[in-house]
């Protein structure tokens, strides 16, 4: 467990992403409990929740895609904890793990209309490995990978 000022980053659960979900604006569809259970189900997966005075305030949620790669699945923070550095810590943390884990890389996707997700992203040694259109170009996503090598 670390703790930043009143910030406390554990490892945690599918209802601390509900809690937090709820209050994302990026989301467009509500993540469901059993959304989260299906696409983790028979994975190795990696649940990650900061709390802010104990009341989860943002998440980052990854699982195991081979033996070398780890996929960085969903995350956020809600709007008042933002540029407090949650996200970049949770970023850290689940890297750190993904490494100690024997992962030799991470990848991860965001869309076009995320910019400060993408400059995140390419800041922290990311690099573009490949785009899935979607029909438009803001909705579009591209999927960025680190390599651990």
């Amino acid at each position: 467990m670390v703790e930043i000022m009143k910030y406390v980053f554990s490892s945690g659960a599918i209802s601390d992403i509900l809690e937090v979900g709820g209050f994302i604006p990026e989301f467009d569809e509500p993540i469901t409990a059993d959304s989260i259970k299906n696409r983790l189900h028979g994975k190795n997966y990696l649940i990650l929740v900061a709390r802010y005075d104990g009341k989860p305030i943002g998440f980052k949620v990854g699982y195991q895609v081979s033996d070398n790669q780890f996929y960085s699945w969903l995350g956020g923070v809600t709007p008042e904890h933002r540029k407090m550095k949650v996200a970049s810590q949770l970023r850290i943390l689940q890297e750190t793990w993904a490494i100690e884990n024997g992962y030799k890389s991470i990848s991860v996707k965001s869309m076009n209309k995320f910019p400060a997700m993408l400059q995140m992203l390419i800041s922290c040694g990311y690099q573009v490995s490949g785009y899935e259109s979607r029909g438009s170009i803001t909705s579009s996503k591209i999927e960025f990978t680190k390599s651990f090598e």
